[in-house]
C-alpha cells in the first residue's frame, strides 16, 4: 500500500478537491475553496520520495527526471481518480492531486442551466467552456458528455492529457484517448478524429493554431465539438481564439468561427453562503445570427450587449447570474462582488447592496 494512500483517504473523507505536497510544508488539502493542513509536521525530502515515487512506472520516472514536470491520471482503486501534477521548485519535488470523482455527476446534480444542456443536445457545432484553473470546467463537461451518453445513440471520442472522467458506454460507444499515451499530440488526435466516425468529440484543451483550426473544421463538418480555453469571459474567448492566428488569417478564422460556434460557457466557482460547498456560476453565450455577425464583422465589443438582450435564447451575463445567486441566498454578496465583472454597477443593485450592508 503506497504511503500516499493515507493522505488520499483523508482528502476523500473530508470532501476536499485537491491535495498539495511541498517540502517544508505539511500535506494540505483544498476544502471548499480554502487550503487546510492535514497535520502540523512538514514533509521532508525523504518522505516526499516515499509519497511520490511509488506511483510512477519506469517510463514516467525517467520523464519526470528529464522534464522536471509530469501530468498523469492515477486510479485509487474504485474510490476515485486523481489528476496528478509532479513538479520541481526551489525546495525540491512536489505535487498537486486533483480529485476526479468515480461517479460522474449529472446535469441535474450540478444544476446546469437548461441553455447549457441544450448546447449538448445539438448535433454539430463548437462549444467552448472557459474559466480559470479549478473552476469546475472538467466536471461540467463530464456531466454534459454523460447527458449525451445516456440520451442518444452515437460515438463519443474524448482527447485529454490526461484522461480524467472515464465514461462507461450507455447508449453511446465511448472512446478515450490520452495524449502522450495513445497519440503523440492533441493535433494528431483531432486530425485522426475525422476518420474515426465520431459524433461528439471532447478536446481537453485547445492549444495553438493547429488544434483550433482542426476543431473548427470538425464542427463545420457536422460534429459536436466540446473544448476548454483558459479565459474568463465569452468576449475574451472569441478574441483569444482569433488572435491565436496571424493577422492575414484572422478574417477567414472569424468566418469559420461565426459559422461553427454553438456557444460559450464561462464558469466560475463560489463558496456557498452556508460554507458547506461550492456552486458554479455561468456566463452563457449562444451562437445566434447576431453573435455570428458580430464575430464576422470584428465587433466583439457588442457581445456583452447581445448576451444581456439574449435571455429568450438562454443567454445570461455573469453579473446577472451572480445577482440571482445573491437574491436566492445561495452565496454571500461579498463573494459575488469579488467575481463580478462590473463591480461598481453590481454593488449598486438594491438586493446586493442590502445584503452587503447586512454582511
Amino acid at each position: 500500500m503506497p504511503a500516499i494512500d493515507a493522505l488520499f483517504d483523508q482528502l476523500l473523507t473530508r470532501g476536499g478537491s485537491d491535495l498539495h505536497l511541498s517540502i517544508g510544508y505539511p500535506p494540505t488539502i483544498r476544502l471548499r475553496g480554502r487550503l487546510e493542513p492535514l497535520r502540523s509536521a512538514p514533509v521532508d525530502a525523504a518522505e516526499m520520495d516515499q509519497l511520490l515515487l511509488p506511483l510512477l512506472d519506469d517510463e514516467r520516472r525517467r520523464e519526470f527526471e528529464r522534464e522536471r514536470d509530469l501530468d498523469f491520471a492515477y486510479a485509487y482503486g474504485q474510490r476515485a481518480r486523481f489528476r496528478a501534477n509532479y513538479l520541481v521548485k526551489t525546495t525540491g519535488p512536489g505535487a498537486v492531486f486533483r480529485t476526479i470523482p468515480s461517479k460522474i455527476p449529472s446535469v441535474q446534480d450540478l444544476r446546469v442551466p437548461e441553455a447549457i444542456v441544450r448546447l449538448a443536445e445539438r448535433r454539430a457545432g463548437l462549444v467552448l467552456v472557459t474559466g480559470p484553473t479549478g473552476s469546475g470546467k472538467s466536471t461540467t463537461l463530464a456531466a454534459l458528455i454523460s447527458h449525451i451518453n445516456h440520451s442518444r445513440a452515437g460515438h463519443i471520442l474524448t482527447i485529454e492529457d490526461p484522461v480524467e472522467f472515464v465514461h462507461q458506454p450507455a447508449r453511446c460507444q465511448v472512446t478515450h484517448r490520452e495524449v502522450g499515451v495513445h497519440c503523440p499530440s492533441f493535433a494528431d488526435a483531432i486530425r485522426s478524429a475525422g476518420r474515426e466516425n465520431a459524433d461528439v468529440i471532447l478536446v481537453g484543451e485547445l492549444r495553438g493554431q493547429e488544434t483550433m483550426r482542426l476543431a473548427l473544421q470538425l464542427a463545420s463538418f457536422g460534429v459536436l465539438v466540446f473544448a476548454t480555453v483558459h479565459t474568463n469571459s465569452a468576449p475574451a474567448t472569441i478574441d483569444r481564439f482569433v488572435n491565436a492566428f496571424p493577422a492575414s488569417q484572422q478574417p477567414a478564422i472569424r468566418g469559420m468561427l461565426s459559422d461553427a460556434l454553438a456557444g460559450i460557457v464561462a464558469q466560475q466557482l463560489l463558496r456557498t453562503a452556508d460554507g458547506r460547498g461550492r456552486v458554479a456560476v455561468h456566463e452563457i453565450l449562444v451562437g445566434t445570427l447576431g453573435v455570428a455577425s458580430a464575430i464576422r464583422e470584428r465587433k466583439t465589443a457588442m457581445i456583452g450587449s447581445l448576451i444581456q438582450a439574449g435571455g429568450r435564447e438562454g443567454m445570461q451575463s455573469l453579473d446577472r447570474a451572480l445577482q440571482n445567486l445573491v437574491e436566492a441566498g445561495t452565496v454571500n454578496a461579498h463573494d459575488a462582488l469579488d467575481k463580478a465583472v462590473d463591480k461598481e454597477a453590481f454593488a449598486r443593485i438594491p438586493a446586493v447592496r442590502e445584503r452587503l450592508d447586512r454582511e
